[in-house]
Protein backbone atom coordinates (compact mmCIF):
# COMPACT_ATOMS: atom_id res chain seq x y z
CA UNK A 1 0.00 0.00 0.00
CA UNK A 2 1.55 3.40 -0.57
CA UNK A 3 2.00 5.56 1.72
CA UNK A 4 0.86 9.07 0.15
CA UNK A 5 -1.75 10.51 -2.20
CA UNK A 6 0.24 13.48 -4.06
CA UNK A 7 -3.31 14.47 -4.71
CA UNK A 8 -4.73 13.91 -1.59
CA UNK A 9 -1.81 15.90 -0.32
CA UNK A 10 -2.24 18.76 -1.76
CA UNK A 11 -5.90 19.02 -0.96
CA UNK A 12 -4.95 18.62 3.15
CA UNK A 13 -2.30 21.54 2.71
CA UNK A 14 -5.12 23.86 1.43
CA UNK A 15 -7.44 22.76 4.00
CA UNK A 16 -5.12 23.38 6.73
CA UNK A 17 -4.59 26.41 5.43
CA UNK A 18 -8.41 27.29 5.67
CA UNK A 19 -8.20 25.99 9.06
CA UNK A 20 -5.35 28.15 9.94
CA UNK A 21 -6.08 30.90 8.21
CA UNK A 22 -9.49 31.26 8.22
CA UNK A 23 -11.02 29.45 11.10
CA UNK A 24 -8.66 30.32 13.56
CA UNK A 25 -7.19 26.88 14.16
CA UNK A 26 -3.70 26.37 16.06
CA UNK A 27 -1.29 24.47 14.68
CA UNK A 28 -1.79 21.99 17.45
CA UNK A 29 -5.53 21.46 16.35
CA UNK A 30 -4.94 20.95 12.75
CA UNK A 31 -2.32 18.17 13.84
CA UNK A 32 -5.01 16.02 15.03
CA UNK A 33 -6.92 17.06 12.04
CA UNK A 34 -4.16 15.56 9.86
CA UNK A 35 -4.07 12.25 11.95
CA UNK A 36 -8.12 11.96 11.73
CA UNK A 37 -7.72 12.01 7.85
CA UNK A 38 -4.55 9.94 7.73
CA UNK A 39 -6.50 7.44 9.68
CA UNK A 40 -9.55 7.75 7.15
CA UNK A 41 -6.79 7.37 4.18
CA UNK A 42 -5.17 4.53 5.36
CA UNK A 43 -8.81 2.73 5.80
CA UNK A 44 -9.26 3.57 1.89
CA UNK A 45 -5.79 2.58 1.32
CA UNK A 46 -5.22 6.58 0.28
CA UNK A 47 -7.52 6.58 -2.55
CA UNK A 48 -8.22 9.70 -3.96
CA UNK A 49 -10.84 11.80 -2.35
CA UNK A 50 -12.59 12.33 -5.59
CA UNK A 51 -13.46 8.56 -5.65
CA UNK A 52 -15.27 8.98 -2.27
CA UNK A 53 -18.37 7.40 -1.95
CA UNK A 54 -20.71 6.76 1.39
CA UNK A 55 -20.06 3.49 1.71
CA UNK A 56 -16.24 4.43 2.69
CA UNK A 57 -17.90 6.46 5.13
CA UNK A 58 -20.10 3.70 6.85
CA UNK A 59 -16.96 1.38 6.42
CA UNK A 60 -14.87 3.62 7.90
CA UNK A 61 -17.28 4.61 11.04
CA UNK A 62 -17.14 0.24 11.74
CA UNK A 63 -13.56 -0.13 11.25
CA UNK A 64 -12.96 2.71 14.01
CA UNK A 65 -15.28 1.12 16.01
CA UNK A 66 -13.33 -2.40 15.79
CA UNK A 67 -10.09 -0.64 16.46
CA UNK A 68 -8.60 -1.64 19.60
CA UNK A 69 -6.34 1.32 21.72
CA UNK A 70 -2.60 -0.32 21.65
CA UNK A 71 -2.02 1.20 24.90
CA UNK A 72 -4.62 0.24 27.03
CA UNK A 73 -6.10 -3.20 24.66
CA UNK A 74 -9.50 -2.00 24.70
CA UNK A 75 -11.55 -0.58 22.17
CA UNK A 76 -11.30 2.66 21.08
CA UNK A 77 -13.10 5.38 23.60
CA UNK A 78 -16.40 7.10 21.89
CA UNK A 79 -15.20 9.88 22.60
CA UNK A 80 -11.79 9.25 20.01
CA UNK A 81 -14.26 8.02 17.99
CA UNK A 82 -16.72 10.29 17.52
CA UNK A 83 -13.51 13.27 17.31
CA UNK A 84 -11.94 11.60 14.12
CA UNK A 85 -15.98 11.19 12.38
CA UNK A 86 -16.14 14.73 13.13
CA UNK A 87 -12.81 15.78 11.58
CA UNK A 88 -13.58 14.28 8.61
CA UNK A 89 -17.32 15.24 8.60
CA UNK A 90 -16.32 18.80 8.37
CA UNK A 91 -13.33 18.29 5.62
CA UNK A 92 -15.69 16.70 3.49
CA UNK A 93 -17.88 19.73 4.25
CA UNK A 94 -15.43 22.27 2.72
CA UNK A 95 -14.44 19.25 -0.12
CA UNK A 96 -17.69 19.24 -1.54
CA UNK A 97 -17.61 23.47 -2.34
CA UNK A 98 -13.74 22.86 -3.90
CA UNK A 99 -13.40 23.21 -7.70
CA UNK A 100 -12.84 19.57 -9.01
CA UNK A 101 -15.30 18.53 -6.08
CA UNK A 102 -18.48 19.34 -6.76
CA UNK A 103 -19.82 17.20 -9.18
CA UNK A 104 -18.34 14.22 -6.94
CA UNK A 105 -19.25 15.26 -3.53
CA UNK A 106 -22.64 16.72 -2.36
CA UNK A 107 -22.59 18.06 1.05
CA UNK A 108 -25.47 15.53 2.70
CA UNK A 109 -22.37 12.90 1.84
CA UNK A 110 -20.51 14.08 4.79
CA UNK A 111 -23.28 13.64 7.29
CA UNK A 112 -22.62 9.72 6.87
CA UNK A 113 -19.30 10.52 9.36
CA UNK A 114 -21.99 10.55 11.83
CA UNK A 115 -22.29 8.33 15.13
CA UNK A 116 -25.72 7.40 16.80
CA UNK A 117 -27.02 9.86 18.84
CA UNK A 118 -26.52 7.43 22.03
CA UNK A 119 -23.40 7.12 21.04
CA UNK A 120 -22.58 10.88 20.45
CA UNK A 121 -24.32 11.00 24.23
CA UNK A 122 -22.04 8.80 25.45
CA UNK A 123 -19.29 10.41 23.70
CA UNK A 124 -19.80 13.79 25.31
CA UNK A 125 -20.18 12.14 28.61
CA UNK A 126 -16.99 12.51 31.12
CA UNK A 127 -15.92 10.78 33.87
CA UNK A 128 -14.70 12.82 36.58
CA UNK A 129 -10.42 13.42 37.01
CA UNK A 130 -9.09 12.96 40.24
CA UNK A 131 -7.61 15.64 41.72
CA UNK A 132 -5.87 16.46 44.70
CA UNK A 133 -7.35 17.66 47.95
CA UNK A 134 -5.71 21.26 49.27
CA UNK A 135 -4.95 18.70 52.35
CA UNK A 136 -3.23 16.28 50.36
CA UNK A 137 -1.08 19.55 48.71
CA UNK A 138 -0.36 20.71 52.01
CA UNK A 139 0.82 17.17 52.86
CA UNK A 140 3.10 16.93 49.61
CA UNK A 141 4.71 20.04 49.96
CA UNK A 142 5.67 19.24 53.46
CA UNK A 143 7.42 15.96 52.82
CA UNK A 144 9.45 17.18 50.12
CA UNK A 145 13.01 17.21 50.34
CA UNK A 146 14.83 20.78 49.08
CA UNK A 147 18.47 20.57 49.37
CA UNK A 148 19.21 20.49 45.77
CA UNK A 149 18.23 23.40 43.10
CA UNK A 150 16.45 20.73 41.54
CA UNK A 151 14.24 20.02 44.54
CA UNK A 152 14.07 23.54 45.74
CA UNK A 153 12.46 23.96 42.13
CA UNK A 154 9.80 21.02 42.07
CA UNK A 155 8.73 21.92 45.39
CA UNK A 156 8.01 25.40 44.69
CA UNK A 157 6.59 24.30 41.38
CA UNK A 158 4.20 22.41 43.52
CA UNK A 159 3.48 25.43 45.85
CA UNK A 160 3.20 28.07 42.52
CA UNK A 161 0.28 25.61 41.02
CA UNK A 162 -1.71 25.49 44.13
CA UNK A 163 -1.00 29.59 44.62
CA UNK A 164 -2.37 30.17 41.36
CA UNK A 165 -3.78 27.27 39.29
CA UNK A 166 -1.86 28.06 36.56
CA UNK A 167 -2.06 25.68 33.57
CA UNK A 168 1.05 23.91 33.11
CA UNK A 169 2.01 24.76 29.25
CA UNK A 170 1.65 28.50 30.89
CA UNK A 171 3.75 27.83 33.84
CA UNK A 172 6.39 26.10 31.42
CA UNK A 173 6.71 29.47 29.95
CA UNK A 174 6.30 31.98 32.72
CA UNK A 175 9.42 34.37 33.55
CA UNK A 176 10.42 36.03 36.61
CA UNK A 177 9.19 39.20 35.16
CA UNK A 178 5.47 37.68 35.09
CA UNK A 179 5.51 37.72 38.68
CA UNK A 180 4.59 40.71 41.79
CA UNK A 181 6.15 39.45 44.21
CA UNK A 182 5.04 42.52 46.70
CA UNK A 183 1.44 42.46 45.11
CA UNK A 184 1.41 38.38 45.05
CA UNK A 185 0.16 38.42 41.85
CA UNK A 186 1.57 36.67 38.33
CA UNK A 187 0.75 38.28 35.28
CA UNK A 188 -0.15 35.66 32.39
CA UNK A 189 0.71 37.55 29.47
CA UNK A 190 -0.23 35.82 26.25
CA UNK A 191 2.50 37.62 24.47
CA UNK A 192 5.17 35.59 26.03
CA UNK A 193 3.21 32.97 28.12
CA UNK A 194 1.17 29.97 26.83
CA UNK A 195 -2.27 30.31 28.02
CA UNK A 196 -5.21 28.90 26.71
CA UNK A 197 -6.90 30.65 24.16
CA UNK A 198 -4.27 33.54 23.76
CA UNK A 199 -5.97 35.14 26.95
CA UNK A 200 -4.00 37.82 29.00
CA UNK A 201 -5.04 38.13 32.53
CA UNK A 202 -3.53 38.25 35.76
CA UNK A 203 -4.13 35.88 39.01
CA UNK A 204 -3.48 36.83 42.99
CA UNK A 205 -2.52 34.33 44.70
CA UNK A 206 -5.32 32.27 46.15
CA UNK A 207 -5.56 32.28 50.44
CA UNK A 208 -4.61 28.51 50.33
CA UNK A 209 -2.56 28.61 54.22
CA UNK A 210 -0.15 26.55 54.49
CA UNK A 211 3.90 27.45 53.73
CA UNK A 212 2.75 27.00 50.20
CA UNK A 213 3.21 30.84 49.80
CA UNK A 214 6.53 31.10 51.72
CA UNK A 215 8.38 27.74 49.84
CA UNK A 216 7.65 29.77 46.53
CA UNK A 217 9.10 33.66 48.13
CA UNK A 218 12.06 31.58 48.85
CA UNK A 219 12.43 29.76 45.59
CA UNK A 220 11.95 33.29 43.83
CA UNK A 221 14.56 34.84 46.20
CA UNK A 222 17.02 32.36 45.47
CA UNK A 223 16.51 32.25 41.86
CA UNK A 224 17.61 36.30 41.98
CA UNK A 225 20.39 35.91 44.69
CA UNK A 226 21.32 32.27 44.40
CA UNK A 227 21.06 31.45 40.81
CA UNK A 228 21.80 35.45 39.85
CA UNK A 229 18.27 34.91 37.56
CA UNK A 230 17.17 38.15 36.15
CA UNK A 231 13.34 39.45 35.00
CA UNK A 232 13.51 37.75 32.08
CA UNK A 233 14.90 34.15 33.09
CA UNK A 234 12.69 31.32 33.18
CA UNK A 235 10.54 31.04 36.50
CA UNK A 236 11.04 27.37 36.40
CA UNK A 237 13.90 26.70 34.64
CA UNK A 238 14.66 23.24 32.92
CA UNK A 239 17.18 20.50 33.92
CA UNK A 240 20.48 20.45 32.64
CA UNK A 241 21.98 17.17 31.91
CA UNK A 242 24.87 15.68 31.80
CA UNK A 243 26.99 12.76 31.91
CA UNK A 244 28.73 10.77 34.75
CA UNK A 245 31.77 8.72 35.47
CA UNK A 246 29.96 6.14 33.76
CA UNK A 247 28.85 7.79 30.55
CA UNK A 248 25.24 7.88 31.82
CA UNK A 249 22.99 11.15 31.58
CA UNK A 250 21.96 12.45 34.82
CA UNK A 251 20.81 15.39 36.05
CA UNK A 252 23.27 18.17 36.90
CA UNK A 253 21.79 21.09 37.68
CA UNK A 254 19.43 24.02 36.36
CA UNK A 255 19.93 25.67 33.21
CA UNK A 256 18.48 29.53 32.08
CA UNK A 257 16.08 27.83 29.62
CA UNK A 258 12.40 27.04 29.68
CA UNK A 259 11.39 23.69 28.69
CA UNK A 260 10.00 22.80 25.78
CA UNK A 261 6.82 21.71 26.68
CA UNK A 262 5.02 21.09 29.69
CA UNK A 263 5.78 17.00 29.88
CA UNK A 264 8.29 17.69 33.06
CA UNK A 265 6.20 19.35 34.95
CA UNK A 266 3.86 16.45 34.63
CA UNK A 267 6.36 14.12 35.48
CA UNK A 268 7.36 16.29 38.34
CA UNK A 269 3.71 16.34 40.00
CA UNK A 270 3.17 12.60 39.29
CA UNK A 271 6.37 11.76 40.89
CA UNK A 272 6.12 14.17 43.76
CA UNK A 273 2.37 12.48 44.77
CA UNK A 274 3.64 8.96 44.53
CA UNK A 275 6.46 9.65 46.45
CA UNK A 276 4.48 10.73 49.48
CA UNK A 277 2.10 7.92 49.16
CA UNK A 278 -0.76 9.46 47.32
CA UNK A 279 -1.95 8.79 43.62
CA UNK A 280 -0.65 10.50 40.89
CA UNK A 281 -2.31 14.04 39.87
CA UNK A 282 -2.17 16.07 36.73
CA UNK A 283 -1.46 19.26 37.02
CA UNK A 284 -4.79 20.82 35.63
CA UNK A 285 -6.37 18.69 38.94
CA UNK A 286 -4.99 21.72 40.94
CA UNK A 287 -7.69 24.02 39.22
CA UNK A 288 -10.61 21.96 40.55
CA UNK A 289 -9.04 22.21 43.73
CA UNK A 290 -8.80 25.94 43.64
CA UNK A 291 -12.03 25.72 42.42
CA UNK A 292 -13.64 23.40 45.57
CA UNK A 293 -11.74 26.05 47.76
CA UNK A 294 -13.88 29.18 46.26
CA UNK A 295 -17.26 27.37 46.80
CA UNK A 296 -16.48 26.91 50.73
CA UNK A 297 -14.92 30.26 51.22
CA UNK A 298 -17.01 32.50 48.75
CA UNK A 299 -20.31 33.66 50.83
CA UNK A 300 -21.70 36.43 48.05
CA UNK A 301 -22.24 36.24 44.54
CA UNK A 302 -19.75 39.26 44.01
CA UNK A 303 -16.89 37.13 46.27
CA UNK A 304 -17.13 34.34 43.90
CA UNK A 305 -17.29 36.26 40.29
CA UNK A 306 -13.77 37.30 41.48
CA UNK A 307 -12.66 33.91 42.33
CA UNK A 308 -14.25 32.70 39.30
CA UNK A 309 -11.80 35.73 37.49
CA UNK A 310 -8.99 34.90 39.20
CA UNK A 311 -9.21 31.74 37.87
CA UNK A 312 -8.90 33.14 34.13
CA UNK A 313 -12.93 32.18 33.47
CA UNK A 314 -14.84 35.10 31.83
CA UNK A 315 -18.18 33.97 32.92
CA UNK A 316 -18.90 32.13 36.71
CA UNK A 317 -20.55 29.19 35.19
CA UNK A 318 -17.38 28.03 33.34
CA UNK A 319 -16.33 27.37 37.43
CA UNK A 320 -19.15 26.20 37.87
CA UNK A 321 -19.86 23.33 35.06
CA UNK A 322 -16.10 22.49 34.48
CA UNK A 323 -14.22 22.86 37.74
CA UNK A 324 -16.81 23.02 40.45
CA UNK A 325 -18.81 19.14 40.74
CA UNK A 326 -19.10 18.56 43.93
CA UNK A 327 -17.60 15.37 45.04
CA UNK A 328 -20.09 12.47 46.01
CA UNK A 329 -18.96 12.17 49.74
CA UNK A 330 -19.83 16.07 49.90
CA UNK A 331 -22.91 15.63 47.77
CA UNK A 332 -23.76 13.54 50.86
CA UNK A 333 -22.64 15.60 53.35
CA UNK A 334 -24.56 18.56 51.92
CA UNK A 335 -28.15 16.50 52.12
CA UNK A 336 -27.68 15.95 55.54
CA UNK A 337 -27.29 19.58 56.49
CA UNK A 338 -29.86 20.26 54.51
CA UNK A 339 -32.19 17.55 56.29
CA UNK A 340 -30.87 19.20 59.18
CA UNK A 341 -32.38 22.74 58.64
CA UNK A 342 -35.13 21.88 57.38
CA UNK A 343 -36.77 22.77 60.97
CA UNK A 344 -35.41 26.41 60.76
CA UNK A 345 -36.87 27.34 57.11
CA UNK A 346 -39.18 29.69 58.10
CA UNK A 347 -42.20 31.18 55.48
CA UNK A 348 -44.18 33.69 55.38
CA UNK A 349 -47.68 32.36 55.80
CA UNK A 350 -46.25 30.03 58.65
CA UNK A 351 -44.68 26.70 58.95
CA UNK A 352 -43.82 24.62 55.85
CA UNK A 353 -45.53 21.47 55.40
CA UNK A 354 -43.81 18.33 55.11
CA UNK A 355 -44.32 18.42 50.98
CA UNK A 356 -42.67 21.96 50.71
CA UNK A 357 -39.72 21.32 53.00
CA UNK A 358 -38.88 18.23 50.62
CA UNK A 359 -39.49 20.81 47.33
CA UNK A 360 -36.91 22.90 48.77
CA UNK A 361 -34.76 20.44 49.38
CA UNK A 362 -34.52 19.34 46.34
CA UNK A 363 -34.23 22.86 44.43
CA UNK A 364 -31.49 23.88 46.46
CA UNK A 365 -29.47 20.78 45.27
CA UNK A 366 -30.67 21.26 41.78
CA UNK A 367 -29.34 24.91 41.57
CA UNK A 368 -26.17 24.05 43.78
CA UNK A 369 -25.55 21.25 40.94
CA UNK A 370 -26.30 23.55 38.01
Amino acid sequence: MKRHNADNERVKRRYVQFLEEAEGYSEASTDQVLVALDHYEAYTRRKPFKAFHIEQAIGFKRDLMAQVNPRTGKPLSKATINSRLNACRKFFLWLAGQPGYRQRISYSDANYFRLTDKDVRVARTHGERPFPSLEQVHHVLGVMPAETDIQKRDRALIAFLVLTGVRDGALASLKLKHVDLKARKVVQDAREVATKFSKTFTTTFFPVGGDALVIFEDWFGHLQTGLLFGLDDPLFPATAMGQDDNRHFVATGLKREHWSNAGPIRRIVGDAFEAAGLPRFHPHGFSKTIAQLGERRCRTPEEFKAWSQNMGHDHVMTTFRSYGTVAPDRQAEIIGELEVQDSTVSFRDGEPDAETVKWVVKHVLRTHKA
